[in-house]
C-alpha cells in the first residue's frame, strides 16, 4: 500500500467512462474517513487501506458523506470524490454517477444509515455488498422494520464486536453463515510508552497528580460512556487523583455542574478536543484509562491507550471487554458495580506501565488478512 498526495476529487475531474479494469473495483461508501474524526472514520480509513494493500483491487471509489477536517495523504488506489459533501441529495447523485458509469465487483457500507444506499447500488451492479456493524446502531434499541429489511439482504455482515452481532441477530434474524466478525485494527506506528509532556501537564495542573484518563464524544446521546459514573466516584479516591475528560460537545456544562456539586470540580479537568499530534502525548499524561460504557461497540480508545502503556478499565456490558480481549489485555467490570468500578481503577493506579503482550491480535497485518477474506467472500 502506498499513501500519496491527496487526490480527493470533484466529479469534473474523474474520468468516469471507459476506464481499463486490470483488476477489483470497490465501492466503499462511508460516513466519513478521510477528512473525519471519530471511531468509524478511524475504522473506515483502515479498512480502505486494507483494501489498498491487496494486490486483486484495481481501484476503491468512495464518495464520503463528511469530511471536515483536513484529508490530508490518500491511499494510492483511492479515487475520493467530495461532490457529495453538501447534503443528501449531492451524496445520492454522486454515488448514482458511479454506479451507473463505472462497474463494481463489491460494495462495503461502514454504517446501517447507508445500508439503503448500498443495496440499491448493489441491485443497479449485480455486485455483492457487505453491511458492517459497530454499537448501539445495531443493538435492539434501534431495530425498525426497514433496518430489518436492509440487514436480511447484505450479502456478509460484518461486526466489530461477536457483541454487537449477537444483538443484531436477536433482531434481524441474518443467517449465521453471511455473518464475520473483525475487530477493529490500529496501524500502532508513533503509539508507545514515554514520559509526560512538561508543556501538557502544565496545561492541564496535573504535576504530582494520578490521573484517570476518558477520551470521548461530550454528547447527550453518548452518556453511557461512563463519564458520569468516574465523577461520581472521585469523592471516594485520594485528593491527588485526577479526571481528565479529552473531547467536546454540549454534555459538558451538565458534566462540570455534578462535579461542582460533588464538590470535586478542582480535579476534574475538560481538556476539550485534542488535535491528533497531541494524542499520543495525552494518553501518557493518564496513570490509568477507563471508559466504564454501556453503549460502546468495541472502543478504539483501548488500543491506543495500551498501545502507550497505559493500564486500562474496561466494561462487562459492551464492546469494550473484546477491546481489551475479556481481561487478557486489561480489566472489565460491571459499570454499575460501583465498588467493583473503585477496586479496578486503584488495581491499575498501583499497576506498572507497560505496553500489553497479545496486543499485536489488533495490528494491521492480522487485520489485512482478514479483510483480504472478507473480499473473497464477496467476489467469489
Amino acid at each position: 500500500m502506498g499513501m500519496g498526495h491527496a487526490r480527493a476529487v470533484i466529479a469534473e475531474e474523474l474520468n468516469l467512462v471507459d476506464r481499463p479494469r486490470r483488476g477489483l473495483r470497490v465501492l466503499y461508501l462511508a460516513t466519513d474517513a478521510y477528512g473525519g474524526h471519530g471511531g468509524i472514520a478511524l475504522f473506515s480509513r483502515n479498512l480502505i487501506e486494507a483494501l489498498d494493500a491487496d494486490d486483486r483491487v484495481a481501484e476503491i471509489v468512495c464518495p464520503p458523506r463528511i469530511a471536515d477536517g483536513e484529508i490530508g495523504p490518500l491511499p494510492t488506489k483511492l479515487t475520493y470524490d467530495l461532490s457529495g459533501l453538501s447534503g443528501r441529495g449531492a451524496y445520492l447523485r454522486t454515488v448514482l454517477r458511479h454506479v451507473l458509469t463505472g462497474g463494481f465487483d463489491a460494495i462495503i457500507v461502514p454504517h446501517i444509515n447507508l445500508a439503503p444506499v448500498a443495496w440499491t447500488a448493489a441491485k443497479l451492479t449485480r455486485a455483492r455488498w457487505a453491511l458492517c456493524l459497530h454499537g448501539i446502531d445495531a443493538w435492539p434499541a434501534a431495530a425498525t422494520a426497514r433496518r430489518r429489511f436492509f440487514g436480511l439482504r447484505a450479502d456478509a455482515i460484518v461486526s466489530v464486536s461477536a457483541l454487537t452481532l449477537g444483538r443484531f441477530r436477536s433482531w434481524c434474524a441474518v443467517d449465521p453463515a453471511r455473518c464475520v466478525v473483525i475487530p477493529n485494527a490500529m496501524d500502532f506506528t508513533g503509539y508507545a510508552p514515554g514520559p509526560r509532556d512538561p508543556a501538557l501537564e502544565g496545561r492541564y495542573g496535573l504535576a504530582g497528580k494520578r490521573v484517570i484518563l476518558t477520551l470521548g464524544r461530550l454528547d447527550p446521546s453518548e452518556r453511557y460512556k461512563g463519564f458520569d459514573e468516574i465523577i461520581e466516584l472521585l469523592p471516594e479516591l485520594a485528593p491527588d487523583i485526577t479526571y481528565l475528560i479529552a473531547g467536546k460537545g454540549d454534555d459538558r456544562a451538565r458534566l462540570e455542574a455534578k462535579a461542582a456539586a460533588l464538590g470535586v470540580a478542582d480535579r476534574v479537568v475538560f481538556a476539550g478536543m485534542v488535535p491528533e499530534e497531541e494524542k499520543v502525548a495525552t494518553y501518557r499524561l493518564a496513570d490509568v484509562y477507563a471508559m466504564p460504557s454501556t453503549g460502546e461497540g468495541f472502543g478504539f480508545v483501548f488500543l491506543e491507550a495500551m498501545a502507550c502503556g497505559i493500564p486500562t478499565v474496561a466494561s462487562d456490558l459492551d464492546g469494550g471487554r473484546e477491546a481489551v480481549r475479556e481481561g487478557k489485555l486489561g480489566q472489565v467490570v460491571d459499570p454499575r458495580d460501583r465498588a467493583g468500578l473503585k477496586a479496578a481503577i486503584l488495581r491499575a493506579l498501583d499497576q506498572p506501565k507497560g505496553v500489553p503482550d497479545g496486543l499485536d491480535y489488533f495490528a494491521l497485518p492480522a487485520y489485512r488478512a482478514r479483510i483480504a477474506d472478507l473480499l473473497t467472500r464477496l467476489v467469489k
